[in-house]
């Protein structure tokens, strides 16, 4: 039923501006829209559409009623001044522009359209035409000089810009928006505590003031009714506090609280989102849902404005998943965007990495020719801290290292890029190789060890060289040794025991089996899968080594209880080890007892029944191939391979 039939005569005016003191102005809009249908020229509608339009950021609306608005009365000053303020908050920069210069200029008016006409400059990325104007303001404007900040802002001068922020907080209080400013200085900067303490002054004074925007409430599971995209969430700047919030974490590497900032902002439906939370939201989420991450991505990558860091990403995952041809034609299409928003270094990278897929030997030469100046840089730069060490000068010192650190954090990327060319050939001696090379740099890189570690194991006969990388990384964890990645555990188990450390390896699975009873106790539905990876690559070491009987018994052994340890990984595991188990017999290459046949055949029978749910597969993001729905779950592939084991009893 429509609004407009439930409201007596007479009663409009007060049902609309009560519905605008509720802040419902959605309501408020349906009725007065109605109102305008039969008096399309009526001041008073038209005036109260266009703010609540405005109000709730529907921007584009708002210009077109206030355009009506400066056509019925003409004389009328603000109304000039909100339609040209809503055409630039609608990104129409260009009607903007030309709406200001209709706007009268009078001494009360002439500062503020120069703000308004800088705005837009800096809107159109004409930085230079912005400070022209911002100049021609009276200094003693805090507006100025929260617009010079910016402007330093744009040049990455961030020292300078946090100063003119502060200073304009100084006199003007707080205000969330320029709180926010000052916060993102300090984040560029890499000065990660003061910008988290002043994203906390914005989130607490949120919470404090405006209870309505329901903070926190999705990440604590409580069902909430979407905030909208209003004028105070805006003001607020709760939904900028808390995605620059994700990005400290997520370069923290605390990717569950990465996770939690995003599900603490004001709850909104997903056609709500700004471009920035969309976008942190695919990058956050990508591992667990790829699929929607590329799809999130390609959509932002559609929109006036997207994020600048989005046609980079979208690249890089692309070439992280190898579809090269997607990221080649994606670079293609988008010529245009390559020199505004990837660095030098990036495109180079991402030439290379596309590349592999036609001449991985002219990739190679490409990621070799970056490698030298990487490493032409990094010499310098040590040079650079030396001297500034000599000299006693600690400022230098800090500057230098922190450039050293940025140029390693490129050059590690580029180098294991070169090594997984010849990884993938399997071509480890290669690989160690080019590793020993920038030993020089990268000696103390967790991501360089870890590598080496892999190499050396892969080798199969360094197995006292990898313990000697692998160490480090488990000890320097050992207090919460699950956030270590399980395959590490597994392989310092098997160098272990390859090493005759028998005993190592049991105090290591000990701890591993201790931590997970902790997690068990506290969590009893978590399913965690390290002791079990563990065990399976130990069955699978003895399983390669001929001795088939005691590597399947470990790996049965492994996935009990299977309503927690048996999943799509720990699946892949196992089945591959009675795959080579079912070829070697039907070779009749070795015999296996009765007795054991029978365990594996009831082994397949606790997977059917308790992996029905369980796919046997992670299909893929963007894979076209269709699978038989039925045929990709742990119990079917159980049930197959049981099909196949009664054939040799």
């Amino acid at each position: 039923m429509n609004n407009t039939t439930l409201i007596k005569e007479g009663e409009y005016t007060v049902k609309v501006y009560s519905l605008i003191r509720d802040q419902k102005y959605g309501e408020a809009i349906e009725i007065l829209s109605s109102e305008l249908e039969n008096h399309p020229k009526s001041r008073a509608a038209l005036s109260i559409l266009a703010y609540c339009h405005y109000y709730l950021q529907n921007f584009a609306a708002a210009a077109e009623h206030y355009k009506q608005l400066t056509q019925i009365q003409p004389d009328n000053i603000e109304y000039r001044i909100n339609y040209a303020q809503s055409l630039y908050k609608a990104n129409m920069f260009a009607e903007a522009t030309k709406a200001t210069f209709s706007i009268p200029s009078t001494p009360e008016t002439q500062s503020q359209i120069l703000k308004l006409q800088s705005a837009i400059k800096y809107g159109e990325q004409d930085y230079a035409g912005s400070k022209a104007l911002i100049d021609q303001c009276p200094n003693d404007d805090v507006d100025v000089e929260i617009n010079n900040g910016c402007l330093l802002f744009t040049e990455e001068r961030y020292e300078e810009a946090c100063r003119r922020f502060l200073t304009a907080q100084q006199m003007i209080g707080f205000q969330a928006g320029l709180s926010y400013n000052i916060a993102l200085c300090y984040y560029h900067m890499k000065q990660f505590a003061p910008s988290l303490k002043h994203i906390a002054d914005i989130i607490e004074r949120g919470i404090r003031e405006h209870p309505e925007l329901s903070v926190g409430m999705t990440t604590e599971g409580i069902e909430v009714r979407s905030v909208g995209n209003t004028l105070v969430l805006h003001e607020t700047a709760l939904i900028e506090a808390f995605n620059l919030k994700a990005a400290i974490e997520y370069q923290l590497k605390n990717y569950d609280a990465a996770m939690d900032a995003l599900t603490d902002m004001p709850p909104r439906s997903e056609e709500e989102l700004d471009p920035v939370t969309l976008h942190n939201q695919a990058l956050i989420n990508f591992d667990a849902s790829p699929t929607q991450g590329f799809e999130k991505l390609q959509f932002l990558l559609q929109q006036n404005p997207f994020p600048p860091e989005t046609f980079g990403n979208l690249l890089l995952l692309y070439c992280k998943y190898e579809y090269f041809d997607l990221a080649a034609d994606v670079l293609a299409e988008n010529a245009h965007l390559t020199f505004k928003y990837l660095s030098q270094y990036l495109y180079n990278f991402l030439d290379a990495l596309i590349t592999q897929q036609t001449s991985p030997e002219e990739a190679y030469r490409k990621f070799d020719d970056m490698a030298s100046k990487h490493t032409d840089t990094l010499r310098k730069l040590t040079k650079q801290v030396q001297e500034s060490r000599q000299n006693h000068d600690d400022e230098a010192v800090k500057k230098a290292v922190n450039e050293y650190d940025e140029a390693l954090e490129r050059y590690i990327p580029v180098l294991m890029a070169q090594a997984k060319i010849y990884w993938d050939r399997e071509n480890y001696t290669q690989v160690e190789k080019i590793f020993r090379k920038s030993v020089e740099f990268c000696n103390e890189h967790d991501t360089w060890k870890l590598n080496v570690a892999h190499v050396l194991f892969m080798q199969e006969n360094k197995y006292k060289e990898d313990i000697s990388f692998y160490e480090p990384i488990v000890k320097k964890n050992y207090d919460h040794i699950l956030n270590i990645s399980a395959i590490v555990l597994a392989n310092l188990c098997v160098s272990y025991i390859m090493t005759s450390q028998n005993e190592e390896a049991e105090e290591l699975m000990r701890k591993i089996e201790k931590e997970e009873e902790q997690v068990s106790y506290t969590d009893p539905d978590k399913k965690i899968f390290h002791l079990c990876i563990v065990n399976l690559v130990i069955g699978t070491l003895y399983c390669a080594k001929g001795n088939y009987e005691f590597g399947i018994s470990r790996v049965m052994k492994s996935l009990e209880p299977y309503n927690k340890k048996l999943g799509t990984d720990t699946w892949f595991y196992a089945k591959r080890c009675f795959c080579s188990l079912l070829e070697n017999m039907a070779k009749h290459m070795i015999l296996i007892r009765d007795s054991v046949l029978q365990e594996i055949i009831q082994f397949f029978e606790h997977c059917e029944a308790y992996g029905k749910s369980i796919p046997s597969i992670i299909e893929q993001p963007l894979q076209n191939t269709v699978i038989q729905p039925g045929t990709r779950t742990v119990a079917y592939e159980a049930r197959y391979l049981k099909s196949l084991f009664l054939k040799f009893v």
